[in-house]
Parts: C-alpha cells; structure tokens; sequence
C-alpha cells in the first residue's frame, strides 16, 4: 500500500490498516526511526490496561521480598558494632 505525503507533511493510513487494527479518530501513532527504518507503531488507548498481566508469571511479589531481605542483610552487615 502507498500513500503520498502533503506539503504539510501529513499522509491518510489506508482503510485495510485502519479496519484490521482498529485505528480510529484520536488513536496515537508512534513513529520511530532507527536510521534505516521507520516504524509506525499504535499505541494503546489505554497503556495501563494494555500491561495488566504482562508479568504473569514472573513471581514478582516474591523477588521483590527476596530483595528486600537482602538488603537488610547488607544493611545489618554494614552496620559497625
């Protein structure tokens, strides 16, 4: 698909992509640009509700307490008597 690019530098996403990822009036377009490529990525409405559950599975309550008893031992230890 092609589209061309106004003297004000704006450009139409085509209706296949708007309809097959939902992009609507108001939705956020990413561009990023690696020097070779440019990437057009759509960003959640809602970013917080996009993450919920992307940490499923990685114990983080549990690392978080393992961390934490291991720097009260640093701490206990840096402690001079």
């Amino acid at each position: 698909m092609k589209t061309t690019v106004t003297k004000r530098g704006q450009t139409v996403v085509p209706a296949a992509i708007r309809q097959r990822y939902g992009i609507n009036e108001g939705a956020y377009l990413e561009w990023i640009d690696d020097g070779q490529v440019i990437k057009v990525i759509l960003l959640p409405a809602d970013p917080i509700k996009a993450l919920r559950g992307s940490a499923k599975g990685e114990r983080l309550t549990e690392r978080l307490i393992e961390s934490r008893q291991e720097d009260r031992q640093r701490e206990q230890s840096a402690v001079p008597a």
